[in-house]
């Protein structure tokens, strides 16, 4: 009974949190389509994502703790360097970076029926097995720097094996990107977020607070893309550094029964194996002619 009334709790928990992460881009559907149409309008728009995910994550009723190691000042574009771990990443990013973002994401969700398009024309898309597409990302990643727009990237390029606990190998362009334009690098810790979203090839949601860490920006000027490696290597260990051991591994389903033990074969009886194995001998025999 308890596992059954634990069943019906999480899907209870995980279609409250699926309308309150739909019902705000419903509403604001519209508006969110009309501001897509121009790039002028896009700061508006960011705004109306950014208010989106706070309401969702205030309406999933977990608490969150945002760390920020120092104050980071409002005119100064960035480029902000996070782990990978989840499909609530965008939204908690958003909640705790204030101001004009740009971020990178894979081009695939620009083909999200409804929502994708305008993803896709408000963010930066990046096809990761195509060079041109690399390429073409990172030169717009550069424009948006030199506008005064910050830029969200995800080293990692894909959510994690082993999310919040190891790493995918970083790739080069966001340190080279940040070297390029001259501006800091903010590396950023997400240790729970695959708590509570996992990517399992479904939706398994589960509630559990949740953290994210600004790590004090590092400086970029006087280094060249002979640094970049080094560079990266000191951000990959800092955002590492703010893993939590204990939140390691991903939440298993919940089955609404308790699974029964697999039924163990028994080994024949001796004897009963001896005569069937007489038996079987004799059957086989063949006399000389």
């Amino acid at each position: 009974m308890r596992r059954f009334l634990r069943f019906i709790g999480h899907r209870l928990y995980t279609t409250w949190s699926t309308f309150w992460f739909v019902l705000p881009f419903v509403l604001t559907y519209p508006l969110q389509w009309m501001l897509a149409r121009k790039p002028r309008w896009h700061r508006h728009l960011h705004a109306i994502n950014r208010v989106w995910s706070i309401v969702s994550i205030r309406m999933w009723g977990m608490p969150v703790t945002i760390v920020r190691k120092q104050p980071l000042p409002a005119k100064q574009p960035y480029v902000y360097v996070a782990n990978h771990s989840s499909y609530i990443d965008i939204l908690l990013l958003f909640k705790a970076i204030p101001g004009f973002l740009n971020i990178v994401g894979k081009s695939a969700l620009a083909k999200v029926p409804v929502w994708g398009p305008i993803f896709g024309s408000t963010y930066i898309t990046v096809n990761r097995e195509s060079a041109v597409s690399r390429g073409r990302s990172m030169v717009q990643a550069r424009k948006s720097l030199e506008e005064g727009r910050s830029v969200v990237l995800f080293p990692e390029g894909t959510i994690s094996k082993k999310p919040a606990e190891e790493m995918m190998p970083f790739k080069d362009g966001a340190f080279q990107l940040a070297i390029a334009a001259g501006v800091p690098i903010v590396p950023i810790t997400m240790p729970l977020n695959h708590r509570f979203m996992p990517d399992v090839g479904g939706i398994r949601v589960r509630y559990t607070p949740l953290k994210i860490v600004l790590h004090e920006p590092i400086s970029t000027q006087g280094l060249t893309l002979a640094d970049a490696e080094e560079l990266k290597n000191r951000v990959f260990a800092i955002i590492a550094s703010e893993f939590i051991p204990e939140a390691a591994g991903i939440p298993e389903p919940t089955p609404y029964y308790r699974p029964k033990p697999p039924k163990e074969k028994s080994a024949p009886a001796a004897g009963k194996s001896e005569a069937a194995d007489a038996n079987r001998k004799q059957k086989l025999h063949v006399p000389n002619s």
